[in-house]
């Protein structure tokens, strides 16, 4: 991977002027005390650049009023188009319906929860100019984050990493720039769910990573619950690995050799010492063991058939139920 330096990406070629059109893909959900900050916010700063920009929200199935609010800012504001979803898809689904609908021959994806600096996103483009068409960004958080969660964090990408042959780097989540090109390729992509951060990774166009100092969400709370992280941890390594089915073929292998081996010794003792084998209690206790492990790996097995059954279904990732300044150009993938 490229690394970030003052003058742009070492060994890319530069580009020259500026991209046609910026858009910012932004999904929500249930985001009315942070929208129009984060407008403002993005506003103040996008006009000072030099490129011309747009804002796609994505409503993710709202209860407040995510989409009033996003109806009212394009009266204001004709850059600013809204993509409202007919149900909660999930923050993934969302983000995926936003880059559909984005026309920017550079599109970065950002959270409505005010937490990604709209500061950030100069930076983002000058390092597209500098020749990068992956622009990733890295989260440093401020000191008061939990412990638990720096370290699952730091645990998952260094497991998805292994396991999934792709580098995820701990603090690298969906802030980022996507060149057109690559977008267009990801797009192409119809597994589901499709995991994002490791799809953006595998592609292999030249990329760099730029930091930025976390932020503290300004109103509301996550809606990033423990259920929904991990669900998304196992959607990433089920997309990139069957590794851990492998495990279970070894596990299996071993436990067939212990087998055996106890098979063996206990003619061995029969025939020999003429003594039958003390230690049954200890015998039931591995055999409950080894079924335990047995069980683990059918349900794994069983929750990748479940991702076969679901490609096979080859229902949309998401339903459009309206749209505000968008054309309904595409079809649901």
């Amino acid at each position: 991977m490229n690394k970030r330096n003052s003058i742009g990406t070492v060994g890319l070629p530069v580009r020259q002027g500026n991209p046609e059109l910026a858009s910012l893909v932004i999904p929500v959900f249930n985001e009315d005390g942070n929208l129009l900050n984060l407008y403002s916010e993005i506003h103040g700063v996008l006009e000072k650049s030099d490129f011309p920009w747009e804002i796609v929200y994505v409503d993710d199935g709202s209860t407040d009023s995510t989409w009033q609010l996003i109806l009212d800012l394009h009266r204001k504001d004709s850059r600013v188009r809204g993509v409202r979803l007919s149900r909660n898809f999930g923050h993934q689904c969302a983000l995926i319906a936003g880059l559909r609908h984005a026309r920017g021959d550079v599109v970065i994806s950002m959270d409505g929860d005010s937490q990604h600096p709209p500061k950030v996103v100069s930076a983002l483009v000058e390092e597209w100019r500098a020749g990068s068409k992956i622009v990733n960004t890295i989260r440093l958080d401020p000191p008061d984050v939990a412990l638990f969660k720096k370290i699952t964090s730091r645990f998952y990408y260094r497991l998805f990493s292994w396991l999934g042959g792709v580098n995820l780097r701990e603090g690298m989540a969906d802030f980022r720039l996507l060149d057109r090109q690559v977008l267009n390729d990801i797009l192409d992509f119809k597994e589901d769910p499709l995991f994002l951060r490791g799809v953006v990774q595998w592609v292999g166009y030249p990329s760099t990573t730029i930091t930025f100092q976390g932020r503290k969400r300004l109103s509301g709370t996550t809606k990033y619950t423990l259920r929904r992280m991990l669900k998304l941890a196992w959607h990433g390594v089920s997309s990139f690995s069957l590794i851990p089915l492998r495990i279970g073929v070894l596990v299996g292998v071993l436990a067939s050799i212990l087998a055996f081996c106890s098979v063996v010794y206990a003619i061995y003792s029969k025939v020999v010492s003429g003594s039958a084998i003390p230690g049954w209690a200890s015998t039931v206790a591995i055999l409950s063991f080894l079924f335990g492990i047995l069980f683990i790996y059918l349900g794994l097995l069983g929750e990748y058939l479940g991702r076969v059954v679901v490609e096979v279904r080859r229902r949309p990732r998401y339903l459009v139920s309206e749209l505000v300044g968008v054309e309904d150009t595409e079809r649901q993938p």
